[in-house]
């Protein structure tokens, strides 16, 4: 499949996803698994991006950009589906139709671009990777999550079976890569260094396991004390930091 194939394949799996998405998430699912997942991602996004200008790339409804706004200076959204989108515009958030791999932005327009649970969705990785850190501003941060294949939540998507998302479509449906932290290291974009890392989801093997009051409280207090150690190149999400270095 070619690019624009791949893209218009995304963009039918997100519109399908779109009305049941948030189904157990956000308010529907207060403290729950999707919530510390937002929760843990945003908090990193803080450190880099507190009274600045951030960009998500594939920003769904706009759950992740809720929490940005209330440390960044601005917010902007971008996604492939207009589906989700609709969902964000209602909540008032800024956000605009377009691709990973051709971001509608002009360069070096944010201080931060981050992305979370799409990039594994895009064969042309290294594109989308140049494209965040083209309109991202020297001295700004890249953060790009991976999945992990070598952690359980890895293991368990792909050998296990898939996962359903819509009436009409499951995880089948949709292109999914898996990319180890090693191999994020080499993914660093061109003009950028590789700063860090955080894991997210290292100790929950079912988010089944989060749906009582007691696995919250459990596994919420174990991902945040180990979300930023060495644990975290076994996490199911692994987000890499990249530093946009100024021109010599």
């Amino acid at each position: 499949m070619d690019a624009s194939g791949s893209r218009e394949a995304n963009r039918q799996y997100y519109d399908a996803f779109s009305a049941d998405y948030e189904r157990e998430r956000g308010k529907n699912d207060p403290g729950g698994y999707h919530e510390l997942l937002d929760e843990l991602e945003a908090g990193y996004v803080q450190r880099f991006a507190q009274g600045r200008d951030v960009l998500e790339v594939g920003c769904g409804t706009g759950l992740v950009m809720l929490r940005l706004r209330e440390f960044a200076r601005s917010v902007q959204g971008v996604d492939l589906s207009p589906g989700m989108l609709e969902k964000a515009k209602q909540r008032g958030l800024s956000v605009t139709l377009g691709s990973a791999t051709e971001l509608p932005f002009e360069s070096d327009r944010f201080d931060v671009t981050c992305s979370f649970k799409v990039l594994a969705h895009v064969p042309e990785i290294e594109t989308a990777l140049s494209e965040m850190a083209r309109v991202t501003r020297p001295g700004g941060v890249v953060l790009a999550e991976f999945y992990n294949p070598f952690s359980v939540r890895g293991l368990l998507k792909r050998l296990g079976p898939a996962g359903k998302i819509a009436k009409s479509a499951d995880e089948h449906d949709v292109y999914t890569r898996f990319d180890s932290p090693a191999r994020a290291r080499a993914l660093t974009p061109p003009g950028c260094v590789f700063v860090g890392a955080r894991g997210v989801r290292i100790t929950i093997p079912s988010a089944r396991l989060m749906k009582n009051a007691l696995g919250r409280r459990v596994f919420r207090a174990a991902e945040h004390a180990l979300c930023d150690s060495p644990l975290k190149n076994l996490a199911g999400f692994y987000v890499a930091a990249y530093e946009k270095r100024a021109p010599a």
